[in-house]
C-alpha cells in the first residue's frame, strides 16, 4: 500500500488543513476491524476508534466508537433523535464518506456528515483512527478528534 493512495492522500490534505498533529501510518496488511488495528498497532482495542456509517433514512451518522464497544442502535437513536439507523451497506459508504468500510476515516469526506463521538475514548492518551484506506491509520487524542470532527460526544452502548 502506497501512501499516495488517492483516499489517504486526501485523508492527509484534509487532516493537515485541519491542523491534525497525528502521525499517519501505513500498515503492510489491512486491519479492517478494530482488533486488528490494535493488534497491529500494540495498543488496547479500546483506543481503536472505530468510524461506523449509518442510514438514517437516506442521511448519513457517522458514529466515532470505541472499538472496545458495540453500538446500541436503538439507545444511540433515543439520545441523538432522528430517523432509525441501520447499517449502512458498502455502496452508501462509498457515497458519503468516498471511502470503503474498514478505512473510513473521520474526516475527508465529500460534505459535511452528521458526526458522534463515543465518549468512552477519553479513556486513552493516544486513540488510532481510519486515515481513508484499511491500511492507513492516524493517531490522535480524544479532544483533537473532536476538535477535527466537530462530533457531538455521546454514549453509545
Amino acid at each position: 500500500m502506497s501512501a499516495d493512495h488517492p483516499s489517504i492522500a486526501r485523508f492527509r490534505e484534509e487532516h493537515e488543513r485541519l491542523g491534525g498533529s497525528g502521525e499517519i501510518v501505513i500498515l503492510p496488511d489491512s486491519v479492517h476491524t478494530a482488533a486488528l488495528a490494535a493488534e497491529a498497532l500494540g495498543c488496547e482495542v479500546g483506543a481503536i476508534a472505530n468510524s461506523l456509517l449509518f442510514d438514517a433514512d437516506g442521511s448519513p451518522v457517522l458514529i466515532l466508537t470505541s472499538g472496545a464497544h458495540r453500538v446500541d442502535t436503538a439507545l444511540t437513536r433515543e439520545r441523538i433523535g432522528g430517523a432509525e439507523l441501520k447499517r449502512a451497506k458498502p455502496e452508501f459508504v462509498k457515497q458519503h464518506t468516498g471511502q470503503v468500510i474498514g478505512g473510513v476515516s473521520p474526516i475527508a469526506h465529500p460534505a459535511p456528515i452528521a458526526t458522534y463521538l463515543d465518549s468512552w475514548l477519553q479513556k486513552y492518551d493516544v486513540v488510532w483512527a481510519a486515515a481513508g484506506h484499511p491500511a492507513a491509520v492516524f493517531s490522535t487524542s480524544y479532544d483533537e478528534l473532536l476538535a477535527l470532527t466537530g462530533a457531538t460526544p455521546i454514549d453509545v452502548d
